[in-house]
């Protein structure tokens, strides 16, 4: 139902947005405002501002804000109507009536809702009843207790074949509700009505308020075809667009900032039972749009936690690129593959939790399972394949929206495949220091030391990323920067605007801060260590090693009586001048890098050497 401005406007008037906020955040009252530790990315210094005058909320560090209603969709993942409805309640604003044909269509799905009910207290109770042994056996073999059964409500349906029609139909349930609810076949001309389920263990599939709108079945017999199967699509319950178990999983992935993601129902409740309570699974398909979309509500990078064989690799990449369009700061996915031939339930039952938290930490970004899908095990020898290479990784980033991501996707792979490809110097027919004379400045060799010479095997677009490692005072500031940056990481999200807007030059140091940024929108807090074992992770062990060595650039300033916020802020500002001080060289690196000749590069080559003295 849509609401009016008038009435949405009457219910945020009325909400105490300090007090909503407050039963999540510890709030100091500072004036006129409120301030506490931002619940959406980790910091220690208070940057998270609530103000009753406003009626709204907003983080300096990641961002992140809204009024009432964005506070209950960002933090319990509900729907707009959702927060809506719960707010007006809270207010004590009574919402508009529906139209007749609104109403009766509501009361409809109102008691289809509770036909379904009832036949999950019937599946339920038949678990426990002599029929079931055979469940509770096969429930007794995966080692899940009666209490985690009935914590999910696990059920059974009974081999006869109209078991659940005669139980509904002495509650007083018509044939066509059960058929709308997707618990009965019509009769047709082979059959008379029968149960949808039979000898199978159930499995009760919620929406978001927790309430049963279909079911998952097993099949408990040998010869079972399909082993599993669900509820078919009716007006309230859609496989696609929803996922086992998000309910339960919901608070415990909006508290810890992470959701995992598997395969199956068992896997899903092993996990549970093990102490990962933010556990769900998709309903028998693979991953879509609307169950990414639901993910990213309650979790900024969900994890992946698929099986390592072939089919859950090819699952994997399946949901990688399923995501590349819908990519957006701070939102991606992570991928947990189990080894060998196990899934999280086996896993769990034969190593332990333990075993599970290890993969599960170990968990690989979406840059790296692409690139090792079109790496890994083929065969790149020769120019032409790796230029196939260079076209397929910019197929991919073709596929992402947002530009920014497109941009900093695109700097990674070139940056992977000059690490991987460079070969033994050769030179090239306009190569820096031959023809057009001598500009001084060489060696014998007629080359000049300070511009190395182009890798072969590359496309121009990776070479023109040699262009931003010369030096000059500009390279010298952007290194102090990061520096800066990698010894107080909590730098790069209370400064997050800050850093994303400072021009670098060097893309080695242009990704550090891209991966400094998306550690700090992800929410985790890592200390100095922890970021720089990631950073090395993420094949950054180079520049870490050049950022931790003593200061030793001619004019590189280091540490002060200043405090880090300080010293922070000051050599930000002054990079930004030096850029703005010389926009001619910053035009002549934009033109090379677009289009790379030998004009252009010896233009870039001349404004270096003339600024090099500075």
């Amino acid at each position: 139902m849509r609401y009016g401005p008038n009435l949405l406007e009457e219910i945020l008037r009325r909400t105490d947005i300090v007090q909503l906020v407050g039963r999540r955040v510890k709030l100091t009252r500072k004036g006129q405002a409120f301030w506490g530790c931002c619940p959406f990315h980790g910091e220690k210094t208070a940057s998270f501002k609530v103000e009753n005058a406003r009626r709204t909320f907003h983080c300096f560090g990641c961002g992140k804000g809204g009024d009432a209603f964005k506070w209950l969709i960002e933090t319990e993942g509900l729907s707009f109507p959702e927060a809506v409805e719960r707010l007006a309640g809270e207010a004590g604003v009574e919402l508009p009536k529906w139209s007749p044909e609104d109403e009766a269509r509501e009361e409809k799905k109102k008691s289809l809702y509770d036909v379904i009910a009832l036949a999950a207290e019937f599946f339920e109770a038949q678990l426990y009843e002599p029929g079931g042994r055979a469940a509770r056996e096969y429930l007794k073999g995966r080692v899940l207790d009666e209490a985690t059964a009935k914590k999910f409500h696990l059920g059974f349906a009974s081999p006869a074949g109209n078991a659940l029609i005669a139980h509904l139909t002495a509650k007083n349930v018509t044939m066509d509700d059960m058929i709308a609810a997707g618990l009965a076949r019509g009769a047709d001309e082979n059959h008379g009505p029968r149960d949808f389920f039979f000898n199978r263990l159930m499995f009760p599939i919620t929406d978001g308020r927790g309430r049963v709108v279909a079911f998952g079945g097993r099949g408990l017999s040998a010869d079972a075809k399909p082993k599993y199967i669900n509820t078919g699509e009716t007006e309230f319950f859609s496989k696609g667009r929803q996922l086992y178990n998000f309910h339960l999983a919901r608070p415990a992935a909006i508290k810890s900032g992470t959701i995992i993601v598997c395969e199956g129902y068992m896997d899903v409740i092993a996990l549970s039972k093990a102490g990962f309570e933010a556990s769900v699974a998709p309903l028998g398909t693979a991953l879509t749009e609307d169950q990414l979309q639901l993910l990213w509500k309650v979790a900024p990078e969900p994890i992946l936690a698929f099986d390592g064989d072939a089919a859950g690799r090819k699952a994997g990449l399946r949901a990688a690129h399923l995501a590349l369009p819908h990519l957006k700061p701070g939102h991606s996915l992570r991928f947990a593959f189990i080894p060998g031939d196990d899934d999280p339930d086996s896993l769990i039952r034969t190593l332990g939790p333990g075993a599970m938290q290890k993969v599960l930490d170990a968990a690989e970004p979406l840059t790296d399972v692409l690139w090792k899908s079109e790496t890994e095990g083929k065969d790149l020898s020769t120019p032409e394949r790796r230029a196939g290479l260079e076209h397929t990784l910019a197929d991919l980033i073709g596929q992402i929206t947002d530009g920014k991501i497109a941009d900093y996707y695109r700097r990674d792979f070139e940056a992977r495949v000059f690490d991987a490809f460079k070969r033994r110097p050769k030179r090239a027919a306009w190569e820096p220091g031959r023809g057009r004379g001598n500009r001084g400045g060489r060696g014998e060799s007629g080359r000049n030391p300070r511009f190395p010479p182009q890798p072969e095997g590359v496309s121009e677009a990776v070479k023109a990323s040699l262009i931003a490692r010369q030096g000059g005072p500009l390279k010298v500031k952007e290194i102090e920067v990061c520096r800066l940056l990698l010894e107080e990481p909590e730098l790069a999200a209370k400064y997050s605007e800050t850093v994303a807007a400072l021009p670098f030059l060097d893309l080695s140091l242009d990704r550090l801060r891209a991966e400094l940024l998306n550690v700090a929108a992800s929410g985790s807090r890592l200390e100095k260590q922890g970021l720089e074992n990631h950073l090395i992770r993420c094949g950054m062990a180079d520049i870490v090693a050049r950022l931790k060595a003593p200061p030793r650039e001619v004019g590189e300033e280091t540490a002060s009586g200043e405090d880090a916020d300080a010293r922070f802020l000051r050599a930000a500002s002054q990079l930004r001048d030096m850029a703005e001080r010389d926009p001619e060289r910053k035009r002549a690196l934009e033109r090379f890098k677009q289009e790379p000749s030998e004009e252009s590069w010896l233009e870039v080559r001349r404004l270096l050497e003339d600024r090099s003295g500075e």
